[in-house]
């Protein structure tokens, strides 16, 4: 059984009642909260191991509420959004959610898709801390402490585009469609929606501009991208 923490945000009372049940009955402690606010309250309280975020809720809302926890660590977040409600994907990939469901779910396949996120999470710590730094000519990476490294200096950003250039620059050379990139460091489709990529890798290279001319975040025209190394 399960015995990690969660924690759902959520306005609707009947849909908080409901994955208490569901997530209960797997194993997990569930925590509650009724809008933006509360909920950040009870994420500093509980340190959950994951969070269930409604997109439209009162005081704040989860778009906010996603932006800060992400300040904060990586704990992962599924956003949840009602069916027909306008929710811009890219913007809820962008801040950092891991996944989304649209309600009204079904109970198996939101407790099966925190079972995924969680054990993808856990999975990639266990790699960063048995594989750690990747580094090449002016760049160091360490995915333990999540420092980006360019000529020597700290360069801040955000985990994701951490994770997209460890992504690429742990295999040098090869190249990776946007879909791949999407699957491997968001892990799951996101309906084909490959524009969170292009914005990510934008800001990765005016991080790594003129720090080499030995390695490069390149463009494979008609494919995606690849770290081109140089001999």
């Amino acid at each position: 059984m399960a015995n990690e923490k969660i924690l759902v945000v959520d306005d609707d009372t009947n849909i908080c009642e409901l994955l208490r049940l569901y997530l209960t009955k797997e194993g997990y402690q569930v925590t509650v909260a009724n809008d933006g606010e509360e909920g950040l309250e009870k994420f500093n309280q509980v340190k959950p191991d994951m969070v269930l975020l409604d997109v439209m809720m009162p005081k704040m809302d989860g778009l906010e509420v996603c932006r800060r926890i992400r300040k904060l660590g990586n704990t992962p977040v599924m956003m949840l959004t009602a069916k027909g409600e306008t929710f811009d994907k890219v913007l809820g990939l962008e801040l950092g959610a891991d996944d989304y469901m649209v309600k009204p779910f079904d109970s198996k396949e939101v407790v099966a898709r925190i079972k995924a996120v969680l054990r993808r999470c856990t999975a990639s710590t266990q790699t960063e801390s048995t594989e750690g730094v990747i580094e090449f000519d002016n760049l160091r990476l360490d995915m333990n402490s999540y420092e980006l490294r360019v000529k020597g200096k700290v360069v801040e950003a955000p985990p994701k585009e951490l994770e997209l250039l460890n992504c690429l620059a742990s295999h040098p050379n090869r190249v990776y469609t946007r879909d791949q990139l999407l699957d491997e460091v968001w892990g799951f489709e996101y309906y084909g929606d490959s524009r969170t990529i292009d914005v990510h890798v934008k800001r990765l290279r005016e991080k790594l501009a003129g720090a080499s001319d030995k390695w490069e975040l390149k463009t494979v025209w008609g494919v995606g991208y690849k770290f081109e190394v140089r001999q």
